[in-house]
């Protein structure tokens, strides 16, 4: 992550100042980022909730003569996200809602692992029924798509996609 952010704040021609590493917990049910936290929309994220607790964020900036200056931030998840988004609020869904059970079963289906096509449109695994009820529940379009195969790769549809060229928003 610090290479890759010293080579972008490098490059005078990038208009990126500010990045955010969220360091989650190394288990193998949170392999990577988007596997707990996806943005659905411009105000909102899937989140498998047992990362809240022990997630830590950096904010990284451009330091002197090439360095990373790195600030942890203490403020919680959704505050750090609507400062760096410019909204007021963010909300956070939670995979398998208040449900423990639910949670922990559908994060291992890739519950909060979800692709957004344009915002608040969304493409999930129709295995994930309680996650999904929940985000239709807040506005979102979902399109299910049957995963029994493809979740055996232990990955989501965000992680089973390709990049995809999207328009501004």
């Amino acid at each position: 992550m610090e290479v890759l952010t010293s080579r972008i704040f490098a490059d005078e021609g990038s208009p990126v100042r500010h990045v955010l590493a969220l360091d989650i917990p190394s288990l193998r049910a949170f392999m990577h980022l988007d596997t707990v936290l996806t943005q659905v929309d411009r105000d909102k994220f899937t989140v498998h909730p047992e990362i809240l607790d022990e997630l830590h964020i950096y904010h990284l900036t451009p330091g002197d003569k090439g360095t990373l200056r790195v600030t942890e931030l203490t403020s919680p998840l959704e505050t750090v996200l609507a400062e760096a988004l410019g909204v007021d609020r963010v909300t956070l869904i939670r995979c398998g809602g208040k449900d423990s059970i639910a949670s922990e079963r559908e994060q291992w289906n890739d519950g909060s692992n979800t692709l957004c096509v344009a915002p608040g449109m969304i493409v999930v695994y129709d295995r994930n029924y309680v996650t999904n009820d929940i985000l239709r529940s807040f506005g979102l379009e979902v399109f299910e798509m049957p995963s029994s195969e493809l979740s055996r790769g232990r990955g989501g549809p965000r992680c089973m996609s390709m990049p995809l060229m999207r328009e501004s928003i």
